[in-house]
């Protein structure tokens, strides 16, 4: 997959099939509308693209107040070339870009690429005051050489997937659930910074990352997790909270990985959650708190062994 920042002109000039979104965790909705969009390019012949926007759009919509995102551009770059996508055109979400009209917007796109369909949800908008909805578009595209083509949304026991329902899930501690609606594990990755090291002390050293803070962390808890690390996969026991027992107030991820102790700071770590063991806990000093984390290993292992991972 090609990878494009910014809107050049043109970017290249093969008729195009593109769809436009944040695609904040490329959940399995929008896996189901990309996916669409690569099946209709391939049928016709021509490229599939998808346009994106880093920052995600909050950060200019609701300043201070936007919602914590479930992948880095990063992520969503990955997850998006799996599904075939041909071209990703990666744009900065500003106030001016926000102020555009849907036309206005438009003509710049198709500028860039020789869009002949553009592939949206049933509930896609965009321009100024988001007055481009699905006819608007059509319109637009009469001038400009596309047409539109609605996709209906993604169904899961009868309910639209969304990242709402993800933050939900994730903020619940629900990891099956948000799972579910991604399609595969959420995972948090960063590089391996250097804690109080209280954890090698007491016979479970642990990997603390350091995680873009604009990124959502599940609920306070201790999870199973699959750990990869310099393209190795370790089984882990993760620990997402303030470590109540040391009287913390900062937020954490430290993981343990299962059979690794070499010390790797600086390098990325990224952490796949796949099931939650507990809530976090303040226990009533260290020889509590040791036997606890010996007993979420032993589960840990247990579950991995029953459900054939690590």
């Amino acid at each position: 997959m090609n990878i494009v920042y910014g809107l050049p002109q043109p970017i290249n000039e093969r008729p195009t099939v593109l769809t436009i979104g944040a695609f904040d965790g490329v959940h399995r909705g929008h896996a189901h509308l990309i996916s669409t969009t690569v099946q209709r390019a391939r049928a016709l012949g021509r490229q599939a693209a998808v346009l994106t926007f880093d920052p995600h759009p909050d950060v200019v919509v609701r300043p201070g107040k936007e919602r914590p995102t479930l992948t880095t551009v990063v992520e969503r770059a990955e997850l998006i070339a799996a599904l075939g996508v041909d071209l990703m055109v990666i744009i900065p979400f500003t106030r001016e870009l926000m102020a555009l009209t849907a036309h206005e917007f438009m003509a710049r796109l198709c500028g860039a690429l020789a869009i002949r369909e553009l592939c949206i949800g049933w509930d896609f908008a965009l321009g100024r005051g988001r007055e481009g909805n699905a006819e608007r578009l059509a319109t637009i595209g009469q001038t400009f050489g596309y047409t539109v083509h609605r996709v209906e949304p993604f169904l899961l026991d009868g309910e639209t997937v969304s990242s709402t329902r993800i933050r939900a899930a994730l903020g619940d501690g629900d990891i099956a659930a948000a799972n579910r609606l991604l399609g595969y594990p959420y995972s948090l990755r960063g590089p391996i910074v250097e804690g109080d090291r209280r954890g090698r002390t007491i016979g479970f050293p642990t990997a603390n990352i350091h995680v873009d803070p604009r990124r959502m962390l599940p609920a306070h808890g201790v999870y199973v997790c699959r750990a990869l690390l310099g393209g190795v996969t370790y089984g882990a026991v993760t620990n997402v909270g303030v470590r109540p027992t040391f009287d913390g107030s900062r937020r954490t991820v430290e993981a343990y990985l299962l059979d690794f102790s070499d010390e790797v700071y600086g390098e990325e770590l990224r952490l796949m959650f796949l099931h939650r063991l507990r809530g976090e806990q303040k226990f009533d000093g260290i020889a509590a708190l040791v036997a606890q984390i010996s007993r979420d290993v032993a589960a840990a292992r247990d579950w991995l062994q029953v459900h054939d991972i690590g």
